[in-house]
């Protein structure tokens, strides 16, 4: 590769800062789409931990690497740097919109990958990352992981705008808990019961200043 060429990939990557979210909503404080592939990427890592560790003992049960998952979680929603974030209630709305709308993924995601290097093996692996089958039980467990931590990231954010006198989120955040525990996932269940409560509290409080 030439040294003194320039790509535009990761300047792209930057501009998911730009792009928010709940864009139908009334929020007390926006937020895009760089902080929330952050808070999934977090909550990914923590999932595929406690799938780990609640599977360790079963006969055939798939591990996963925390931080492969972790990398998907991260750039689950990159492509929406070129179609922008279409509201859920659109997006699945009918059978036809959903496929049109995962084509137009397809097509962001390659358009992205031609902004890296003319390098085969760097541009499968991005357009992996940033479109990937989800194919073998492996991935479709990593995916399955992958969505329960985006479904919890909503969660909070409903959390957080309640939490500041916002009622606007309620109904999103009972609709989206109850999503959450339908997945009928141990580690998802966990995760809710154990860390999402403290998100709503005041920094005294998580610290224990406030006793």
């Amino acid at each position: 590769m030439d040294n003194k060429e320039e790509f535009g990939f990761f300047a792209m990557l930057d501009r998911m800062q730009y792009i928010e979210r709940w864009a139908l909503m009334r929020n007390s404080r926006t937020e895009n789409i760089k902080e929330h592939s952050f808070d999934v990427a977090v909550i990914a890592h923590c999932l595929t931990i406690l799938h780990n560790k609640f599977e360790k003992d079963n006969e055939g049960a798939i591990m996963l690497d925390p931080y492969k998952v972790q990398a998907y979680a991260l750039y689950h929603d990159c492509t929406e740097i070129l179609t922008g974030d279409l509201p859920t209630p659109i997006k699945y709305r009918n059978k036809e919109i959903t496929k049109a709308y995962k084509e137009v993924e397809s097509e962001a995601a390659a358009s992205l990958v031609e902004l890296l290097p003319d390098d085969k093996e760097m541009r499968d692996i991005y357009l992996d990352l940033l479109a990937p089958s989800f194919s073998t039980e492996e991935e479709k467990l990593t995916h399955k992981l992958v969505k329960a931590a985006d479904k919890i990231a909503a969660y909070i954010k409903c959390l957080r705008e309640e939490s500041s006198g916002n009622a606007e989120f309620s109904a999103a955040k009972s609709s989206t808990g109850k999503i959450i525990r339908e997945m009928n996932m141990p580690e998802a269940t966990y995760f809710m019961d154990h860390f999402v409560p403290s998100y709503g509290y005041t920094l005294d409080k998580i610290t224990g200043r406030d006793e």
